[in-house]
């Protein structure tokens, strides 16, 4: 099980943003920027401001990667 960023880049793209402004602009952390930049949890506040500060759902800057392991133990 993991998350992806990607759709949250693409995103700050779109906006004409870089990390740097959507972290001041959010209040996070260069650790949590870190974080997300190599897809790794990140709280659901964190994911809140930063729908917050983009205007956006949370579907729109993650998304869920299933496990093929986990998959197989419910077949």
């Amino acid at each position: 099980m993991g998350y992806r960023y990607n759709r949250l880049w693409k995103i700050l793209i779109d906006k004409e943003m870089n990390k740097v402004e959507l972290r001041d602009a959010a209040g996070i952390t260069s650790a949590t920027l870190a974080k997300l930049g190599k897809n790794q949890n990140v709280s659901m506040e964190v994911l809140g401001r930063i729908c917050k500060v983009l205007e956006c759902d949370i579907g729109d800057i993650v998304e869920y990667l299933n496990d093929t392991k986990e998959e197989h133990l419910f077949e």
